[in-house]
């Protein structure tokens, strides 16, 4: 019996020992949960409970000049704005567009008659279903047509009797009901943001519970304090287009956001967008402010507007006066360009296209087509072709050739636009001899000319040519902080007079901006720069100042050009020779030493839109730099289409020249 109870007490002890350990286990994990991990399960029950949640999107930064002189700012403005429920119905839609428009001013002169068609199936659906027959509904069981196509048999079958029944008052529902269900369904979409009044704001703001997803709300709007000037490189924000829906999710965007969509605003939109504003969204679903809205970066460019501007004007007062002389028909654009040797920044940059009205001619802004809009340039391209005659060897400097007609069998006879006889490389550019870079090209592609006879070159005088031209920015991108950019025209034909055209700007066809690139290479010493629009970033502000300088951009050498200084020095000098006693004189006016090169092209338009090739007109071009010996500008000017040629009158304008001089002129600050 001892045995026994000896046994029973040793087992008990056990079990107690065992109930010991797991109340010990149990205290050590409560203890954990309690006070070591509280903090961790805080944190995951808060995340279960409340969210963080974004505001809409946040005011971009503000755009300024080289000089801080504010071209973009924001502006607050007041909207109502429709956000779709679920669950309602299209029946329910219409008796809201009906009792908004009771309260709401709205030019319903916008409707198309397709939305009034939509308009109509919507509040008449049976009506729609009767539009069609029993075969086509047949047809559609054996999916031989499809519901988008019944749909638009509907559509073709609404007639005008069908809509008479429709008054001021159904056309404005009908409008509001467009703008309801435009765009993505869960969208906010905006049903007046301009010139909305106090009145329409309050009763909206107060009557929003009893209107299904109608509100308010203060956003802010995109303003441009120098109206056109530059209007169209600053770009436009707007929402995100559908085929870039996939890039901005994958960025954080949400599809309701305001993004920029060309040209400067959509080039920096990782700078210029805001920070939203963000809040908590507690268990009882109020939000409470978190993080406050933060306007984007704001933007200092290289324009240097007040210079902008005049270029803008001079542009279009000549290409007015112009168009009062003979020939110019066809004339109805010009492009310059205005560029810092040595950086790249661009001072100016404008496009200018005469539209006629009532009142008359008046210059639309065009100025991206810069960067896309090529034209043969002419002899302004001759300062790379006389250097690709130095680097391959078959030129020296000083060589004199005789300026004579060239004649190849079955060409006609390429000859320059006036003699002068024996001439060297400096008076082959100031007198812009096309035999001179004629009889080069024939050395490159060692041809055997005889006169009259056909020739034979090697192609491979193309490359060698585009090599040298490319290293100058003509035939390639030249990088600018734009989004679109153009190569231009590159000829596939290498016919041996073709090489004779290419050496005279007269075959591959280049962009404004290629050419402002061209020119600067030059007065940079061989040293081609990235062109670039942002000068500086600077961080946001509460305030209108400018915060504290993010980065500031630092030029950008693409390349140099492959030639030895002496080449590169002479071509400099025939440069100068052109605007001291060659054809470019006073072409810059006043401008301190001024060096360029004139050009004069055949160019060719498609007159009656058939996509062929059809007139003959003539375009002219001047890039120049002044003051010679250490450059502070470069400028290059292109008017393509100057003149008809095929009128009988014997009159060339002069407006590419004039609209040089003029803006040179007021660079240097002399007298117009």
């Amino acid at each position: 019996m001892r045995r026994i109870l000896e046994q029973i007490h040793r087992r008990l002890s056990v079990v107690e020992v065992f109930v010991l350990v797991i109340f010990l286990f149990l205290w050590i994990t409560l203890f954990q949960v309690i006070y070591q991990k509280r903090f961790d399960y805080q944190k995951k029950l808060k995340e279960m409970t409340e969210v963080i949640v974004e505001g809409e999107s946040a005011p971009r930064g503000r755009i300024y000049d080289r000089n801080y002189r504010l071209l973009v700012d924001n502006v607050s403005v007041p909207v109502i704005y429709y956000q779709k429920p679920k669950k309602i119905t299209a029946k329910e839609e219409i008796a809201l567009a009906y009792q908004i428009g009771t309260h709401l001013e709205i030019d319903a002169s916008k409707l198309l008659l397709r939305n009034l068609k939509e308009f109509y199936l919507a509040q008449y659906p049976e009506k729609g279903t009767e539009m069609i027959t029993e075969e086509e509904y047949e047809k559609l069981k054996r999916r031989e047509l499809s519901s988008k196509e019944i749909e638009e048999l509907k559509i073709e079958r609404i007639t005008e009797e069908d809509l008479s029944i429709y008054t001021e008052e159904d056309l404005k529902a009908a409008y509001l009901y467009y703008l309801m269900n435009q765009g993505y369904s869960y969208s906010e979409k905006i049903l007046k943001k301009e010139n909305v009044t106090d009145e329409e704001y309050s009763y909206f703001s107060e009557n929003s519970a009893f209107l299904s997803g109608v509100n308010t709300k203060m956003t802010w709007e995109r303003k441009y304090l120098y109206g056109d000037t530059l209007r169209t490189v600053l770009g436009n924000i707007g929402s995100i287009p559908k085929e870039q829906k996939d890039t901005y999710l994958a960025l954080d965007y949400e599809l309701t956001d305001r993004v920029g969509t060309s040209n400067l605003e959509k080039q920096y939109e990782s700078l210029l967008k805001g920070t939203k504003a963000t809040y908590l969204k507690r268990s009882d679903s109020q939000l409470e402010p978190f993080g406050e809205a933060q306007r984007g970066n704001d933007l200092v460019l290289t324009i240097d507007i007040e210079l902008q501007q005049k270029v803008d004007e001079i542009i279009d007062r000549e290409l007015i006066r112009a168009k009062g002389e003979a020939n110019t028909r066809f004339l109805n654009k010009t492009y310059v360009v205005i560029q810092q040797p040595n950086t790249g920044e661009i001072l100016a940059i404008s496009g200018r296209q005469l539209v006629s009205d009532e009142k008359g001619y008046h210059g639309k802004d065009i100025t991206p087509y810069a960067l896309t809009d090529p034209m043969a340039p002419g002899s302004v391209v001759k300062g790379a072709s006389m250097l690709v005659g130095y680097n391959t060897g078959v030129l020296q400097i000083g060589e004199v050739m005789t300026d004579e007609c060239i004649k190849i069998r079955s060409i006609p006879a390429k000859c320059s636009s006036h003699r002068v006889g024996r001439l060297n490389d400096i008076i082959a550019l100031a007198e812009s001899s096309n035999v001179y870079q004629f009889k080069i090209a024939m050395r490159v592609g060692k041809a055997n000319y005889s006169y009259n006879a056909p020739i034979t070159i090697d192609t491979n005088a193309f490359s060698i040519y585009r090599k040298t031209f490319g290293e100058f920015g003509l035939g390639v991108k030249t990088g600018i902080d734009l989004p679109v950019e153009s190569l231009g025209y590159i000829g596939t034909s290498v016919k041996p007079e073709f090489l004779l055209n290419f050496a005279i700007g007269q075959y591959d066809t280049y962009t404004p901006i290629q050419l402002s690139q061209y020119v600067t290479t030059i007065a940079s010493n061989g040293a081609r720069y990235q062109p670039h629009l942002l000068k500086a970033v600077y961080e946001p502000t509460k305030t209108d100042t400018l915060g504290s300088l993010a980065y500031e951009v630092v030029p950008v050498l693409m390349n140099r050009v492959e030639t030895e200084e002496r080449f590169l020095k002479r071509v400099q000098e025939g440069f100068e020779a052109v605007m001291s006693i060659g054809l470019g004189r006073r072409v810059m006016g006043d401008a301190p030493h001024p060096a360029g090169k004139t050009g004069t092209s055949e160019s060719f338009l498609d007159t009656d839109g058939d996509g062929k090739i059809d007139t003959e007109t003539v375009s002219n071009a001047f890039v120049g730099y002044a003051p010679y010996e250490n450059p502070e500008m470069t400028i290059a000017v292109t008017s393509p289409d100057v003149e008809d040629p095929n009128t009988g009158v014997s009159f060339h304008s002069y407006v590419n020249r004039r609209i040089a001089r003029e803006i040179s002129n007021y660079y240097f600050q002399k007298e117009l």
